[in-house]
């Protein structure tokens, strides 16, 4: 049997499928409006972080208080001399070392000095057994009296056959032969003087005696032993140490810079200690080396320090400074003053309406303490030397005062409860009275940057501490500080 279909049943089952695609397309576009959400919201995130860098500035007081003035500080150029130095590394010698020895063989009968004294030229540092030696002059000295007496007779007798020959009553030649007898004895005795000199130089030799003035080493050789000439030891070593030697080296490049400088008198030579800071002698330069080494492109350099209180020691390697010249009424700077960027060095100036300025300076010489402006600054100029994070050309400045390093904190404070049931540091706790003053005393200040110091120092008491965290004052809540400590 056949029927016509009922237009109803056919609406009936389009419509759920109109449904359906009207609900994903709803679906799709509630997730492409998420999607835009959530990228517009990471956009605005980056924009934030990026921002506090195109302004020059990196912290939460600068993307917040863009308009605050930098605090600074300052300092105005000085005019003096400036001394010119080249440094340089080198070592301690003693301006003289002897190796005391024997010049005699013998028995070692005494020792006059302590190891390590200080001992004066000849003083006597050893004795030897000079029985031989004394024996050996004795008889010397007597061959020289028999010879002498003998000379004596000869004389006699010359002249008895000179009065002979002139009366005719004796021989000439027996005169002239006994004249040329005189004159050998005569020679005898001179050769029986220079023997009896030999005997007592050697029997001298036996005081061992020091040939410098300067400090004994380590005794080589024991009382009671046979020492001997041959012996390369010795029996002490001397070294001078009053005044003494500094051997250090410059580089090539310096040789024309020395020697200009040497022609036109004396160079002071400065030596420091072992912090690299103190001057402990000063001294002069007493030679330079006639080449270059060219293992290592130096010149060495002798410099003569009186080392008054033996502060320097042979053997030890010191920081030499080598003062070549001296620039009159030279314009200085800190070094903090002097900042480098792609074009060179520059400072900030601070003008009449605290706005700086980046002006290009050309330095001569710096060191870690002050660096000579050849061009660039005046006398009448004000520098910035400290708060560059937060500085851009055209910046606003407020200048504080230096009022020399802060009190650091070598352990972290005691925490207690203040009366009013809060904890703070113990005998700082700050009162309710005082909050509110440091608070009224935050708001006023318009640079904003003692209030974020103190921020930043109950911020690190906080860090450095182990105990509950210190209730901050009013001030440190409106300046996003740390939270209230639980009572």
């Amino acid at each position: 049997m056949l029927f016509k279909p009922d237009s109803t049943d056919d609406e009936k089952s389009t419509a759920p499928r109109k449904r359906s695609l009207l609900s994903r397309l709803l679906g799709r576009m509630v997730s492409l409006l998420i999607t835009l959400v959530i990228l517009g919201g990471l956009g605005y995130l980056g924009w934030l972080a990026f921002q506090p860098k195109q302004n020059g500035g990196g912290g939460r007081g600068a993307s917040a208080r863009p308009d605050l003035p930098v605090p600074v500080l300052a300092a105005t150029p000085q005019v003096h001399d400036v001394p010119v130095y080249l440094d340089g590394v080198g070592s301690v010698k003693a301006l003289n070392t002897v190796t005391v020895r024997s010049q005699v063989d013998g028995k070692l009968l005494k020792v006059n000095f302590v190891e390590g004294q200080d001992v004066k030229k000849d003083d006597v540092l050893g004795e030897i057994d000079p029985a031989i030696y004394q024996a050996q002059y004795d008889q010397a000295v007597a061959t020289k009296a028999k010879d002498e007496a003998l000379l004596a007779n000869q004389k006699i007798d010359l002249a008895r056959y000179e009065q002979l020959a002139a009366t005719n009553a004796g021989s000439k030649q027996q005169a002239d032969t006994q004249r040329a007898l005189v004159a050998q004895q005569e020679a005898i005795i001179k050769a029986d003087q220079a023997q009896v000199d030999n005997a007592h130089a050697t029997l001298s030799y036996t005081k061992i005696v020091a040939p410098i003035s300067g400090r004994a080493g380590l005794r080589q050789v024991d009382q009671g032993n046979i020492i001997h000439a041959s012996d390369t030891t010795g029996l002490v070593i001397l070294t001078q140490l009053q005044p003494i030697a500094v051997w250090f080296s410059l580089p090539q490049q310096q040789i024309m810079r020395v020697n200009a400088a040497a022609a036109k008198g004396q160079l002071a030579v400065d030596v420091f200690g072992n912090d690299g800071v103190t001057v402990v002698d000063t001294g002069k330069l007493t030679g330079i080396d006639n080449q270059v080494d060219p293992t290592t492109g130096t010149l060495k350099l002798k410099a003569e320090l009186p080392n008054a209180s033996y502060q320097l020691w042979p053997g030890q390697f010191v920081n030499v400074r080598l003062k070549v010249e001296t620039l009159p009424q030279a314009i200085v700077v800190p070094t903090s003053a002097v900042q480098r960027g792609p074009a060179g060095t520059f400072s900030y100036v601070i003008g009449a309406d605290n706005t700086v300025t980046a002006k290009p300076v050309t330095v001569t010489q710096q060191n870690e303490h002050e660096a000579v402006i050849a061009s660039g600054l005046t006398t009448s100029d004000r520098v910035v030397t400290t708060g560059f994070a937060n500085l851009a050309d055209g910046s606003k400045v407020v200048v504080g005062k230096d009022d020399g390093p802060p009190a650091a904190d070598l352990a972290p404070r005691k925490r207690g409860r203040t009366p009013d049931g809060k904890r703070g540091a113990q005998g700082e706790g700050p009162s309710k009275d005082q909050g509110k003053d440091q608070s009224k005393d935050a708001k006023q200040d318009g640079q904003g940057g003692e209030h974020r110091g103190r921020r930043d120092h109950s911020e690190g008491d906080q860090k450095g501490q182990t105990g509950p965290a210190p209730a901050p004052a009013a001030g440190g809540e409106q300046s996003g500080g740390a939270p209230k400590a639980q009572p």
